[in-house]
C-alpha cells in the first residue's frame, strides 16, 4: 500500500475520531441539563404557594365571620331575651348589631371572592402539577437516552483510538509528523483526493508535474497551492 493512501486512510480515522468527539461533547454538555425541568418545577411551586396562601385567607375569613356571628347571637339574645328595660342601653346595642351585621356582610362577600381564587388557585396546581409530570417523564427519557448515546460513542472511540494507533505504527516518524503538522495548519485535512486533476482541498488544477508525482507514488507528491499530501484513489 502507498503512504498516501496509508495516510489518507489514517485521515479518515482520524476524522471519524474528531466527529465523535464532537458529538460525544454536545452530549455530555446536555446530560443533567434541566433548565426546562427546573422551570416547570419552580411553576409548579409557585402555583402551591399561591394556593397555601389563599386558602390561609379562606380560614381567617371564615373565622372572622363565625366570631362576628357569635357576637351578634349574644347580642342578639340581650337585645330580645326581655332582661333589658333601658331605651339608651337598647339603642347602643342595636347599633352595636347593626354594625356587627354589616361587618360580616362585607367578609361574607371578601370570603366569597378567596373562595373562587382557592377554586382557580386550585385548578392552576393541577395544571402545572400535570405539565410538570410531562416535562419530568419526558426529562428523564432523553437523559436515559443520553446517557445510552454516550456509552455508545466512548466505545466507538476506544475503537477507533485504537485502530489509529496501529494504523500510526505502520508509518514511519517523519512521515507521521508531516502529517500531523499539515493536518493541524489545515483544519483536519492533510491528504487530498486528486479528482479529475483537481486537488479536492483547495479546488485548484494541479500542474502536470504535480498529477505525474502523485500518479507516481514513489514519494509524497504535494499540492503545489495548498501543500497537502496528494492522493490519486
Amino acid at each position: 500500500m502507498g503512504t498516501a493512501k496509508e495516510l489518507y486512510e489514517l485521515q479518515e480515522v482520524d476524522l471519524d475520531i474528531e466527529q465523535r468527539n464532537q458529538a460525544l461533547e454536545q452530549v455530555k454538555s446536555q446530560l443533567g441539563k434541566d433548565e426546562e425541568l427546573v422551570a416547570s418545577r419552580t411553576a409548579l411551586e409557585a402555583a402551591k404557594k399561591r394556593l397555601t396562601e389563599l386558602e390561609h385567607q379562606q380560614k381567617i375569613g371564615e373565622w372572622e365571620i363565625s366570631d362576628l356571628g357569635a357576637k351578634i347571637d349574644t347580642i342578639e339574645k340581650k337585645l330580645y331575651g326581655g332582661s333589658m328595660k333601658n331605651p339608651r342601653e337598647l339603642m347602643g346595642f342595636e347599633q352595636d348589631l347593626k354594625l356587627l351585621k354589616t361587618q360580616r356582610s362585607e367578609r361574607e362577600d371578601k370570603l366569597l371572592t378567596v373562595m373562587m381564587d382557592v377554586e382557580d388557585a386550585q385548578q392552576d396546581v393541577r395544571q402545572k402539577r400535570g405539565e410538570f409530570s410531562v416535562v419530568e417523564r419526558g426529562w428523564q427519557e432523553n437523559q436515559q437516552k443520553l446517557s445510552t448515546e454516550k456509552g455508545r460513542l466512548e466505545a466507538e472511540l476506544a475503537a477507533l483510538e485504537q485502530k489509529r494507533k496501529a494504523m500510526a505504527g505502520q508509518i514511519n516518524s517523519a512521515t507521521l509528523k508531516l502529517y500531523e503538522e499539515i493536518r493541524l495548519a489545515r483544519q483536519g485535512r492533510a491528504v487530498s483526493k486528486v479528482v479529475q486533476g483537481r486537488c479536492q482541498g483547495c479546488r485548484i488544477s494541479l500542474s502536470i508535474a504535480d498529477q505525474q508525482r502523485a500518479r507516481m507514488g514513489n514519494e509524497l507528491a504535494r499540492c503545489s497551492n495548498c501543500g497537502r499530501i496528494l492522493y490519486l484513489g
